[in-house]
């Protein structure tokens, strides 16, 4: 039982690993303001930036990266908190991004290994990473948004010590290429859970994204397969990664930390 347990054209991004760190192509986003995001060059300097502390630093113990959130400022249309990273193909630039045709690859090695319960007992959810749509502009102006903002086609979960993932799914798969531009367009699966528990302990994730195919796999063991209409159809959104502590709780006292020992991306 858990509750019994302790608590990019086409380029290839270098290996972030806990002793030699490269952020050269990501942003940090964390609770701290409206919220703070820090991203390249001064995100170099994370170790040296009091802002970021204490919600994203090196364990001085074993050198991981840690992510530390709790219930305070949150980026716009939602309403969670998160010490989270962001993709950045060009260093400090959100508008270059990748597409399903394109494709990616992110590999990280990760715990989770304190998290709060709820007034039942129940440990609170982290995702712990993501894909995230992204509207061209052109795509923004035809539907009439105001941002560029597009539904998270991946997250994936730390749930009760389980790793769980849910993606989108098609509404109507009849809908036109410009319905499908709108979040309403979008629903939720029922999401999976991989078999293994992982708990508080180390464990890898690997998301490779291919034209119409998502796969994302479990400690080089168990995958789950994503293809069909839906991901066919999903082809049409610019993409970009996202790992780190997405805190999924508002409960007053709650918190979760998140260690990256390593974590690579590729397209």
């Amino acid at each position: 039982m858990i509750k019994k347990m302790l608590l990019l054209s086409v380029c290839t991004f270098s290996v972030l690993s806990a002793q030699n760190i490269d952020l050269n192509h990501w942003k940090i986003t964390i609770p701290e303001g409206k919220p703070t995001e820090v991203g390249p060059p001064e995100i170099l300097d994370f170790e040296n930036n009091p802002v970021l502390k204490p919600f994203f630093y090196r364990d001085s113990t074993d050198g991981a990266l840690v992510f530390y959130a709790y219930p305070a400022g949150t980026t716009r249309n939602t309403k969670y908190s998160r010490s989270e990273l962001r993709e950045q193909m060009v260093p400090g630039d959100n508008k270059v991004n990748w597409t399903f045709e394109q494709g990616g690859r992110m590999r990280g090695t990760l715990s989770v290994p304190k998290v709060s319960q709820n007034s039942v007992g129940d440990y609170h959810r982290v995702i712990i990473m993501q894909i995230h749509g992204r509207l061209t502009n052109e795509q923004r102006d035809l539907i009439g948004e105001d941002d560029n903002n597009a539904p998270p086609i991946l997250k994936i979960y730390w749930d009760e010590g389980r790793i769980r993932v849910k993606t989108k799914v098609l509404k109507d798969i009849n809908a036109t290429d410009e319905e499908i531009l709108h979040d309403k367009a979008w629903g939720d699966d029922k999401g999976r859970n991989f078999k293994e528990v992982v708990g508080t302990k180390k464990f890898t994730l690997e998301v490779v994204v291919i034209k119409g195919k998502m796969t994302i796999t479990l400690n080089d063991k168990e995958t789950f397969t994503y293809e069909g209409v839906d991901m066919e159809r999903w082809g049409v959104f610019e993409n970009y990664f996202k790992a780190g502590n997405y805190f999924q709780s508002r409960d007053e006292g709650s918190f979760a930390y998140v260690k990256y020992y390593e974590l690579e991306v590729s397209h």
